[in-house]
């Protein structure tokens, strides 16, 4: 097929790459313009731009596809389908009804529930058991349309991480099925019942709040591993929670329960077993307190504080 790939983050690499790797005729990829980044604040390409070009694939970088010369180059393409995933720009109808099939996303979830910008981390911090991809027909809904595939994968004790990687190649594998026929993979509405949105993350969720459950702590702490990073503040320091456990234990929210860096919850307990001061490398907690004393019966500051 002549395919237009639309996608950004590394989630959407694998995709590109299974879609090569099949035989498709990708005809030109579009990701999100170059962003500054690092110290000298120099533009980064997106990783699927710099993996489009190194498979020496046409790379299109618009701000907006809402321009009509925007949507005309696009429409000159001559595409079969547009493959898109996570590519972070709004597809207006011109560009939806281009390609001769129309539009078909990789969506990180098990639609209709966490349709949405950021459907990994909020599975995880509901506590689902099951997440997923689903292959759908694009319109112009917030992830509405009609699906034509799904995997299904267990959560686990996963991170956000983990789980992006996962479902990355899993996605990709099940695009390819799906383009092999589409006949056998025909659009399916999706149910009323069970939509839910999983909003975009905001930085200021992850500072822990050790009023909660221990258990939503600990998936707080996987959600957001490892953007933006669950975090506490103690003595005017930040420490990043990359890895924790739960404890049956009793204690006062926050308060610190012994010397080995177990805290108290709202119910529960949570020892972090991996651990990162600001501007340090990530550690153990043994490591961190042999040179960073957090003594039992202090208090980590609440969220406000």
């Amino acid at each position: 097929m002549r395919i237009v790939y639309m996608g950004t983050p590394n989630f959407a690499v694998p995709a590109l790459d299974a879609l090569r790797q099949a035989g498709h005729d990708i005809v030109a990829v579009y990701s999100q313009p170059p962003r500054p980044a690092g110290r000298g604040k120099a533009l980064r390409p997106s990783p699927v731009h710099s993996r489009a070009e190194a498979l020496e694939i046409e790379v299109r970088t618009p701000a907006s596809l809402k321009d009509a010369a925007v949507q005309e180059a696009f429409s000159a393409l001559d595409a079969d389908v547009a493959v898109v995933a996570a590519y972070g720009l709004i597809l207006p109808k011109a560009v939806l009804a281009a390609p001769r099939f129309g539009c078909l996303n990789i969506h990180a979830s098990l639609l209709p529930r966490w349709r949405g910008a950021a459907p990994i981390q909020r599975a995880i911090l509901a506590g689902d058991n099951l997440s997923g991809v689903t292959i759908m027909d694009m319109e112009a809904g917030l992830d509405t349309g009609p699906m034509r595939a799904k995997h299904v994968t267990p959560i686990e004790d996963k991170t956000a991480g983990e789980l992006t990687d996962e479902l990355a190649l899993a996605g990709g594998e099940l695009m390819v099925e799906v383009l092999d026929d589409l006949s056998l993979h025909p659009p399916v509405a999706q149910p009323e019942e069970g939509i839910t949105y999983a909003a975009k993350i905001d930085k200021a969720e992850a500072r822990i709040d050790f009023s909660q459950d221990a258990h939503r702590v600990e998936r707080q702490v996987r959600a957001f591993n490892p953007f933006p990073g669950a975090y506490f503040e103690y003595r005017g320091e930040r420490f990043r929670v990359l890895a924790a456990q739960v404890e049956e234990h009793d204690g006062a929210a926050g308060e610190l329960l012994d010397h080995s860096l177990l805290i108290g919850c709202g119910h529960g307990a949570i020892r972090p077993t991996l651990i990162q001061r600001a501007g340090k490398g990530a550690m153990s907690a043994g490591e961190l307190l042999r040179g960073f004393d957090m003594p039992a019966g202090e208090r980590i500051a609440p969220p406000g504080a």
